[in-house]
C-alpha cells in the first residue's frame, strides 16, 4: 500500500477473494519505513531539519487520508494525530542513547498508522474490522531491530484473545518486549508475523500479496524472462531465503512448515491468479534455475600471519566475533592456511571487527561485491551470470553455485 489507491485495492481485493475468518498483517505504506530512518539520522544528529522530516511524514498520510474520506470529521483524522503525538513525544522525552532502541520505537509509527488508516477505510466501506495491536499479542526478547519470539507468551496471546468472526487488522514487524518498549523483527518482517499468527491460530492457509505474480526464478530487476514458479516444497524455499531471496522472510517458513500450513505468494494486481504456493515435499514447478543476487556484500580472507593451518579453534573464535559484530555471513570458503567469508555488514560493524581479527590474522577484504547464488544451476545458467563480470570466488556443491563478482570488467 502506498497510497489512497493502494488502500482501495485492499478492499477490492477483499471482495473478490473473501473475508471471513481472516487476519491481515499490513505493513507501512510506500516509503514511510525510509521517511522515519529520516526523522531517526536527524534526531541523532541533533538537526534542526528534525521538526521537517516529520512533516514529511504527516503531510503524506494526511494527503492519502483526504483522498479516501471526504468528511475530515471522520474519526481516522484524529485517530492518526494520536499516533503522531506519541511519536512526537517520544522525541522529546526519550533520554536512551541506544540506536537499536530508539530505531524501533520510531520506526514502528508507519505499521500503526498505516493499519489505523486501513481499518477505518474498511469500517466506512461497511466491513466491520477489529484493529489489534500486535505488540499486545507478540512477545519476544529485547534485541531491538532483529528480535526473537518468546513463543510461549505469544501462543498465549494470540489464542485467548483474537476473535476469530470478524475482520482483523494489525501490524506486520512488530513486537514487545517484557517492558511493553516496541521491538522489530527485521527488514521485511511482516510475513514472518503472518507466520507467527497462522502457527498460533492454527490458519488454513497463509497468502502473501506481492506486485509480481507469484514466487519467480530470478528477480525481474537483474534477470530478463524471469519465470513464475508454479509450485515449491517448504524445503525449497526455505533454500531460497536463505540465500537472499527476497519474496519470502527466510523466518516465514519455519512456523508454517512445523503444521504444514500451505503458503501462497499472490499478485495484488490480478489477485484472482493461482501464483505460487509452497507446501510440503512438491517437487519445483516448473524446474527451472533459481537465481538469487545479494549486493553490496563484504569478502573478507583471512590467513594465518605465520602460515600455520587454520583449524577449528580459529574458526570457532572467527564465527564468534561475527556473531558478535551482527555480520550474516552467506558463503564460506577455506583451505589449510586461509579462510573466506562473504558477508553482510547490515550494521556497518566491521571497522571494529577488523581491529580486533587483525591481531591474529592477515586480513584482506573487498567492499561492495556482489553475491550470485543458482539453485539447480547448469551451463546455460553459469554463463549468464559470469558474463562480463570479473568473478573472484566460486563454490560449487551438488544442487548450488556461488559466485562473488567485483565491478563489472
Amino acid at each position: 500500500m502506498k497510497d489512497a489507491e493502494g488502500i482501495r485495492n485492499v478492499y477490492d481485493v477483499l471482495q473478490k477473494v473473501g473475508f471471513e475468518d481472516v487476519l491481515l498483517v499490513v505493513s507501512a505504506m510506500g516509503k514511510t519505513t525510509n521517511a522515519l530512518e529520516v526523522v531517526i539520522k536527524d534526531y541523532f544528529d541533533k538537526s534542526s531539519a528534525l521538526k521537517s522530516s516529520v512533516q514529511d511524514v504527516k503531510k503524506y498520510h494526511n494527503q492519502i487520508l483526504l483522498d479516501l474520506f471526504e468528511d475530515e470529521k471522520n474519526d481516522v483524522f484524529s485517530a492518526v494525530q494520536s499516533h503522531f503525538s506519541d511519536l512526537e513525544y517520544f522525541l522529546a522525552h526519550n533520554k536512551s542513547p541506544n540506536y537499536n532502541f530508539v530505531y524501533d520505537q520510531i520506526v514502528s509509527f508507519g505499521e500503526l498508522i498505516s493499519t489505523t488508516i486501513l481499518s477505518h477505510f474498511m469500517n466506512f466501506m461497511d466491513v466491520k474490522t477489529q484493529w489489534i495491536d500486535v505488540r499486545n499479542f507478540i512477545k519476544t526478547n529485547s534485541n531491538y531491530r532483529d528480535a526473537e519470539v518468546d513463543w510461549d507468551l505469544t501462543q498465549k496471546n494470540i489464542s485467548k484473545n483474537v476473535k476469530r468472526k470478524i475482520l482483523n487488522i494489525t501490524q506486520g514487524f512488530l513486537g514487545s518486549d517484557e517492558n511493553n518498549f516496541t521491538t522489530t523483527l527485521g527488514r521485511e518482517g511482516s510475513d514472518y508475523t503472518a507466520a507467527i499468527f497462522a502457527y498460533c491460530l492454527n490458519a488454513e492457509s497463509v497468502t502473501i500479496w506481492k506486485d509480481v505474480p507469484g514466487v519467480m526464478n530470478a528477480d525481474p530487476r537483474y534477470f530478463e524472462n524471469a519465470s513464475l514458479l508454479n509450485q515449491i516444497s517448504y524445503r525449497e524455499a526455505i533454500e531460497l531465503a536463505f540465500y537472499g531471496a527476497t519474496v519470502i522472510h527466510p523466518k516465514t517458513l519455519q512456523p508454517l512448515q512445523k503444521k504444514e500450513i500451505p503458503l501462497y505468494v499472490k499478485s495484488f494486481i490480478n489477485p484472482l491468479l493461482k501464483g505460487t504456493s509452497v507446501s510440503k515435499g512438491v517437487a519445483l514447478e516448473p524446474f527451472l534455475p533459481c537465481f538469487i543476487v545479494k549486493r553490496n556484500q563484504l569478502l573478507i580472507s583471512l590467513s594465518s600471519i605465520d602460515f600455520s593451518f587454520i583449524m577449528e579453534e580459529n574458526i570457532s573464535e572467527i564465527f564468534a566475533l561475527f556473531h558478535q559484530f551482527k555480520l550474516k555471513v552467506n558463503l564460506i570458503q577455506n583451505t589449510a592456511i586461509s579462510f573466506s567469508v562473504c558477508v553482510e555488514d547490515k550494521f556497518d560493524n566491521f571497522k571494529s571487527l577488523n581491529t580486533l581479527l587483525s591481531k591474529k590474522f592477515k586480513v584482506d577484504f573487498s567492499e561492495n561485491v556482489t553475491l550470485y547464488t543458482i539453485r539447480h544451476f547448469n551451463d546455460m545458467a553459469t554463463q549468464t551470470v559470469e558474463q562480463g563480470k570479473n568473478v573472484i570466488l566460486k563454490q560449487v556443491s551438488t544442487e548450488t553455485m556461488q559466485i562473488v563478482t567485483s565491478e563489472d570488467k
